[in-house]
């Protein structure tokens, strides 16, 4: 059983069962310290556990993440969630700024060999470095005594017996380190458990802490150095402000993370971007994943809504300039959001942070007239990033070097229609003017997997432009109304429908004016002149012929079979 020397409160569960595994199963020499700072300048670093063995002095990060993590570059790619900084390459520069600490208290501390250990404590965690990098920093906690108990570990010119010096190590690091007695806390932020980062930045998940049990947002935490002078302190100030101006500039998208607060602490040394909390994980991981993760619909959606993203983006004038899979979030359900804004260009502006971009960009997704001068970025090289990221999300590699080479059977899935691989072709050209726009290659991609039906007959005959209503019949008295066959052109074969006058008094009675002249008799009332009823005098003018009354066409009939009088 380990001997625990002093710290603070554990922040999380899986602090404590690491606390706990090694107070119950470390040999009884090992000395434990959990929870404190450490100051480095002006700052300080947290530490988790600090392990002293019989050969080495052991600083502990701890983590509960979950499920696959998959290691690229300096970044950890976690499922089902946003991709974080590797916490090896953090954690190994504490080590080195502990180590120093010590040798400025002790001198003959410097043979002590200071390791760094993150510590997976989900049960189904599983780490993949191809590169082996940051592996070899890495273990479980069914694995922690034994890695902690390797001596091998121990670099060469350093002692591997460090019982002469612990007396040494527990005082100069009771000199130097404090005790840890709440979780950190950024504003009305209280940080629940801490995601990863670097020597710039730091992720947090946190919650408010004045409404317990409300939903969590991450956080990005900036340091910036508060001593430097003016003018690196303001590019500096322009740097850490980048991401947060950016997203300011956009209005609240589903496909765009939304930034929430944006504030200093204290002396500027640090600075904090509160940032929605996305339950989802990078693209990345649907890219390198062993077996396809996402059906072929699937992925033309999350194309779809990259689209979508972008789209609004450019249209509130922000250009993205570092896309790639790591910037791009797959929600649990299935929805695509754009993120990682830190490099972006939100308008015109009298300064520039692209000069940092060399150190961030992946190349792979740099368009060709950027790869050397990235301050040249404009919304066509995001274009060019979007269709290498759509590429190769759906043929699960890169793209060719140059769009226009011989694509190689198999290119794509059968589902994906040609002219989607044409779509992307077109947004990889060489040359920016012939790269669609984000909005006109969105329009182009909904086009082809939501084509429009036929449209119906009515729109071959020239009626487009006429208004409901400019449809009704002509005999219905619409002013402006062409009559039918002056809108419709004629069809052979159809025979010509003649129109039928009606007038007042014909109107609901069905009956027409058949009559001719010469069968009307002397008393018909169009040939009574003046004295004819004013109903007709409107029919007269208009050309119209009055209908004769069925008494008169009664007597007239009668009259043509009998030839007498009635």
């Amino acid at each position: 059983m380990a001997q625990i020397v002093g710290g603070g409160s554990p922040v999380n569960d899986a602090e404590r069962r690491v606390i706990a595994h090694l107070r119950d199963n470390a040999p009884d020499d090992w000395l434990l310290l959990h929870n404190i700072e450490v100051p480095r300048g002006d700052d300080t670093f947290e530490v988790d556990v600090i392990v002293l063995t019989g050969h080495s002095l052991c600083v502990i990060d701890v983590k509960g993440t979950r499920g696959r993590i998959e290691v690229a570059g300096t970044r950890w790619f976690p499922q089902r969630r946003e991709a974080f900084g590797s916490p090896v390459a953090k954690l190994r520069g504490n080590g080195r700024a502990l180590k120093g600490l010590l040798t400025q208290e002790r001198r003959e501390l410097d043979r002590v060999y200071v390791d760094s250990l993150v510590v997976l404590t989900g049960t189904d965690a599983e780490l993949v470095d191809p590169a082996g990098r940051d592996s070899r920093h890495v273990t479980d906690l069914a694995g922690l005594i034994g890695t902690l108990g390797d001596a091998s570990r121990v670099r060469r010119g350093h002692t591997t017996d460090t019982a002469p010096y612990g007396t040494a190590i527990i005082e100069a690091l009771n000199g130097s380190v404090r005790r840890s007695t709440a979780p950190p806390r950024f504003g009305s932020w209280v940080v629940e458990e801490q995601l990863g980062g670097d020597n710039r930045v730091t992720e947090y998940r946190a919650i408010n802490a004045t409404v317990p049990g409300s939903e969590t947002v991450l956080l990005r935490v900036y340091r910036a150095d508060p001593l430097a002078e003016e003018e690196p302190r303001a590019a500096e100030r322009r740097l850490i402000t980048n991401a947060y101006q950016a997203l300011t500039r956009i209005p609240p998208h589903p496909c765009v993370v939304r930034a929430r607060d944006f504030f200093a602490i204290d002396d500027e040394s640090r600075f904090v971007l509160v940032l929605d909390d996305v339950h989802g994980q990078a693209l990345h991981l649907h890219l390198t994943a062993p077996a396809s993760t996402l059906s072929t619909a699937a992925r033309l959606d999350v194309v779809e809504d990259m689209l979508l993203g972008l789209a609004h983006v450019h249209a509130n004038n922000v250009i993205h300039r570092a896309l790639s899979p790591a910037c791009v979030l797959v929600t649990e359900e299935g929805r695509a959001m754009l993120t990682g804004f830190d490099y972006a260009k939100p308008g015109p502006r009298a300064h520039t942070v692209a000069n940092e971009l060399p150190n961030v960009l992946d190349t792979h997704y740099a368009a060709p007239e950027c790869q050397a001068m990235p301050e040249r970025m404009t919304a066509a090289s995001d274009v060019y990033a979007a269709g290498v990221i759509a590429f190769r999300l759906l043929t699960g590699r890169l793209p060719p070097v140059t769009p226009d080479a011989e694509p190689a059977s198999g290119e794509a899935p059968v589902e994906v229609p040609v002219e989607v691989m044409d779509l992307l072709r077109r947004m990889r050209d060489h040359a920016t003017n012939k790269r669609p726009g984000a909005a006109e290659a969105l329009a182009d991609l909904r086009r082809i997997r939501r084509p429009r039906p036929p449209e119906p007959a009515v729109a071959d005959l020239r009626t487009q432009d006429l208004r409901p209503q400019d449809l009704r019949p002509r005999h219905l008295g619409h002013p402006q109304v062409p009559a039918l066959r002056e809108v419709v052109p004629e069809f052979p074969g159809v025979p010509e429908i003649p129109e039928i006058p009606e007038s007042p008094a014909t109107a609901g009675a069905g009956v027409a004016d058949t009559g001719r002249p010469e069968d009307r008799g002397p008393d018909h009332p169009r040939d009574a002149g003046p004295q004819a009823p004013a109903r007709y005098e409107d029919e007269h003018r208009k050309g119209l012929p009055a209908p004769e009354p069925l008494l008169d066409r009664l007597r007239t009939r009668f009259r043509r079979i009998t030839g007498k009088q009635p």
